[in-house]
């Protein structure tokens, strides 16, 4: 089967996976560009999820300061090396997810964080079980993966903190 140039790019361009990697998904999919991004996507997760035990010692602070300055977040992001930690795509997730924390207000990372007898739904407790706010038909974990993927490197969000003036 022949692949063309422009889904090649247009898949790279939709997913920032490799020219290769667009490739081969191409062919896995018989040419269908949505079968293919769907193809890379449970590819990075499954990466993500081989990944998630690996220790993460280095990262980043990223501060998140509302225009009307009434509400900041802060999120500590870590990742296996300080190289991956001065990636864009490192940096772009630590200050979407500080984004997502100021939006959203989570009192926790994971569901497993959660006191047993609590009546809180983890889709809104919990960060990493919410709906990105920039991509509202992915969770925050599914973003995440797909940086995992990217990257080629664990990330796990440690802690963060949300700051509203006059609460």
């Amino acid at each position: 089967m022949k692949i063309s140039i422009e889904a090649v790019k247009e898949i790279r361009n939709r997913t920032n996976a490799g020219i290769l990697d667009c490739k081969e998904a191409l062919l896995q999919a018989g040419g269908d560009v949505e079968k293919a991004i769907e193809v890379l996507r449970r590819r990075g997760l499954a990466i993500a999820e081989k990944k998630k035990d690996v220790a993460v010692s280095e990262g980043i602070i990223e501060a998140y300061i509302h225009h009307t300055r009434q509400i900041g977040a802060l999120v500590e992001l870590n990742c296996e090396t300080d190289f991956v930690a001065r990636t864009d795509e490192f940096r772009e997730l630590a200050r979407n997810l500080a984004m997502q924390v100021a939006a959203t207000s989570p009192q926790f990372i994971t569901a497993e964080e959660m006191p047993a007898k609590t009546e809180l739904d983890p889709q809104t407790a919990c960060l990493l079980s919410q709906p990105f706010i920039k991509e509202p038909s992915k969770t925050v974990q599914e973003i995440i993966a797909e940086t995992v993927a990217k990257v080629g490197e664990n990330i796990k969000v440690q802690r963060f903190a949300r700051f509203e003036l006059g609460c």
